[in-house]
């Protein structure tokens, strides 16, 4: 191995460290917050939030306008890049807090919710900070130090849950939320402004950002479809049926959401500006997109086959019974996330080698696919337009595959042969683990007993057949550890 590989080893090691730190501590708190705040609030809370989520989101996409990726994904970027991409962030992010203030009115009476009128005005506050965090950002993955990832994001999430739950406690409802959500980012922003050295000068290049803008207008448009459609079924649900059940089908995303984005996210964040070095070297990034599905796959299949089995009793325990009707909801988006690992590997490497425009069209692809489905469900109910999102994300896995089939010479055998072996193991898991549930115990010790079951029976068949995936995660493991104490010492 070359000089520069293993450097590149290294960084990437050191980055996933401090990434899963990042998104396991703050991941593993926020999951602690959001069953306390569970209990405390009620489902049209969460159904309120949900409803205006399309309204911020969108937004977000419009400050960012893609340009974070292309920071990243640009060798050369220097100072005046990166300040000319800060201020107009801020630009954008005033006009449309303007927009979405005197639009509040109108988004309320289309949901008839008169509520939802403070709330917007409220939490749209939010979209300055992601203008600036949005280049913080940049800066850290571009040096990859994610470090200060971690000190930002679990100093946020610990300051916002606490204000989140008492104000929940004291009945505040929806505001619990707002506050929790508005406090975050505040404090991501205060945080990053002091661990990240990187300052805006007073220096702006239209000719910079026109160069950005050549790359980012075609993420700024992938990420607006993608956007414009996963929250589409919640404007739907939220229009045709009502808030309450809106909060179950966004409840039930949530669990493995928050297992996917810690786990699948902190791998493909660090894997993005590795692959970026890379992108002269075509074999070199299809080998570093192999191990990368391998990996993910290797360990999310089986939480997702697990989450899936266990749904019912662990919402019942956690949540209490008046959840209960998200569990349908849970299973179908365990199956759905399940294939993420395929999903954001194919369309990192996309990135990476500058081919956003192949990455617009597989959006727009992918869109009309999920459109049309979505158009055969809506009449038959929030659990049909669920099961329909499932069949888009398989349809979708071959369309994100397709392009590396030349640009990496990367086949769909080869893809599921990466992934069959993790697959076929974890569901035979599953259907040991889901006997269990016949087996006369406590909701507590059944949930313990399915759990490490099922993790001895997992990992117990991946050393029976060998799989290779198992033994790279172990000496993984291994490096981090070693560099672990070098690493908590250092605050760059």
């Amino acid at each position: 191995m070359s000089e520069k590989s293993k450097n590149l080893k290294n960084n990437i090691l050191i980055g996933l460290l401090w990434k899963l730190m990042e998104r396991g501590g703050t991941q593993g708190i926020q999951f602690i917050l959001q069953i306390v705040l569970a209990r405390l609030l009620v489902p049209n809370d969460y159904g309120i939030i949900a409803l205006i989520a399309i309204f911020i989101t969108i937004a977000n996409v419009f400050v960012q306008s893609g340009f974070n990726t292309a920071l990243i994904q640009k060798k050369d970027a220097n100072e005046v890049d990166f300040s000319s991409v800060f201020y107009l962030s801020l630009f954008v992010a005033s006009l449309l807090y303007v927009l979405l203030f005197f639009a509040a009115p109108y988004i309320a009476a289309f949901y008839y919710v008169p509520q939802l009128v403070q709330v917007i005005r409220v939490l749209s506050i939010t979209l300055f900070f992601g203008a600036f965090n949005s280049i913080q950002n940049a800066v850290i993955a571009k040096k990859m130090q994610f470090k200060k990832l971690f000190f930002s994001s679990l100093g946020a999430i610990l300051v916002s849950g606490t204000i989140g739950v008492t104000l929940a406690y004291k009945g505040y409802g929806v505001w619990a939320l707002v506050a929790q959500q508005l406090t975050n980012q505040f404090m991501i922003t205060v945080i990053l402004w002091f661990t990240v050295k990187w300052r805006p000068k007073l220096m702006f290049s239209f000719e910079r950002v026109k160069g950005l803008f050549s790359f980012g207008w075609k993420l700024l448009v992938s990420s607006l479809i993608d956007t414009l459609y996963m929250n589409l079924c919640s404007l739907i649900i939220g229009k045709m049926y009502n808030p309450t059940m809106l909060g179950f089908f966004n409840r039930g995303d949530q669990f493995p959401q928050i297992v996917v984005t810690n786990i699948d996210g902190s791998i493909q964040s660090v894997m993005l500006p590795a692959l970026a070095l890379e992108q002269d070297n075509s074999k070199r990034v299809k080998d570093m997109v192999r191990r990368s599905i391998i990996t993910s796959s290797f360990i999310l299949f089986p939480m997702m086959v697990g989450l899936a089995v266990i749904a019912e009793p662990l919402v019942k325990m956690l949540l209490t019974a008046k959840w209960l009707p998200c569990v349908p909801f849970l299973q179908i988006a365990c199956a759905s996330y399940a294939l993420y690992p395929i999903h954001t590997a194919n369309l990192q490497a996309i990135n990476a080698l500058g081919r956003s425009d192949i990455f617009l069209k597989l959006e727009i692809i992918k869109k009309i696919a999920g459109v049309a489905i979505l158009g055969v469900t809506i009449f038959h109910g929030v659990y049909a337009i669920a099961i329909g999102m499932f069949v888009t994300g398989i349809i979708s896995t071959f369309i994100n595959a397709y392009p590396n089939l030349k640009l990496l010479n990367y086949s769909y055998k080869e893809q599921w042969k990466d992934i069959m072996p993790s697959l076929l193991l974890s569901l035979v898991m599953g259907v040991v683990v889901y006997n269990f549930k016949w087996i006369h115990m406590t909701a507590g010790l059944t949930l313990t007993s399915q759990v490490c079951v099922g993790g001895v029976i997992y990992v117990g068949m991946a050393r029976i057949f060998k799989l290779e995936c198992l033994q790279y995660l172990i000496n993984t493991i291994r490096d981090l550890k070693g560099r672990n104490a070098n690493v908590m010492g250092k605050v760059e």
